[in-house]
C-alpha cells in the first residue's frame, strides 16, 4: 500500500513536470517554433478547434512560421484567431498561405517573458508540493488505521520528501535554461 502511494505521487509530480515544460515550450525566444501556436483556436464551422487540426504550421525561415491551410476558406479565420491569441504575431496571408514573422524580441519584453517563466515554476513548484502533501495525508491515514507501523510511516513520508526535492530541482534547472535562453540576444 505505501509503494502504491509513492508510485502514485511519482508519477503526478512527474506530470507536474511535464506541463511545465509544455507551458515553456510556448514562450517566444526570438525563433521559430512550431509549438508556438499550439494553444491558438480556430473558429471552424461554429467550433474552436485547435490550429494544428485546420492547417499545417511549419518554419519558413528562423523567424517565419509558415502556416498552410487545408481548406482554402479558413485563411481569414486562422488570421483572426493568431490576432487574437495575444502572441503579438502580425500573420500576413499570402494567397493559400500564411506567413507568421516573429518580431525580435526588445529588452523589456524578455524581462516581461522572465517573470511569467517564473510564476510558470513557481505554479508547477506549488502542484508538486500539493501531491506530497496529499501523499502524506494518505500515509497517515494508513498509520491511523493501523495499516502501517509508524516506522514504516516515516520512512516513506522521508522517500516522498525526496522525491518532491528532485521534481523541484528538475523544475528549477528548466526554470534556469528558459530564463538564460529568453535573455540570450
Amino acid at each position: 500500500m505505501i509503494d502504491e502511494i509513492k508510485k502514485e505521487a511519482a508519477v503526478r509530480m512527474a506530470k507536474s513536470v511535464d506541463t511545465l515544460k509544455q507551458e515553456l515550450v510556448k514562450l517566444r525566444t526570438g525563433r521559430a517554433h512550431t509549438s508556438l501556436l499550439d494553444h491558438v483556436l480556430v473558429s471552424y464551422y461554429g467550433n474552436d478547434v485547435p490550429l494544428n487540426q485546420v492547417a499545417s504550421v511549419g518554419i519558413a525561415d528562423a523567424r517565419t512560421l509558415l502556416v498552410t491551410p487545408w481548406e482554402r476558406n479558413m485563411v481569414g479565420p486562422i488570421e483572426k484567431a493568431i490576432l487574437k491569441s495575444e502572441l503579438g504575431l502580425n500573420p500576413a496571408s499570402a494567397g493559400t498561405t500564411i506567413r507568421v514573422p516573429l518580431p525580435p524580441l526588445t529588452e523589456e519584453r524578455r524581462r516581461d517573458l522572465v517573470k511569467v517563466v517564473r510564476r510558470e515554476g513557481e505554479e508547477a513548484k506549488v502542484a508538486v508540493r500539493n501531491i506530497r502533501r496529499d501523499a502524506n495525508a494518505q500515509l497517515k491515514l494508513l498509520l491511523k488505521d493501523k495499516k502501517a507501523t509508524e516506522d514504516a510511516e516515516r520512512q516513506a513520508q522521508d522517500e516522498v520528501q525526496k522525491l518532491t526535492d528532485r521534481h523541484i530541482q528538475e523544475v528549477d534547472k528548466l526554470l534556469a535554461t528558459k530564463e538564460a535562453e529568453l535573455m540570450e540576444i
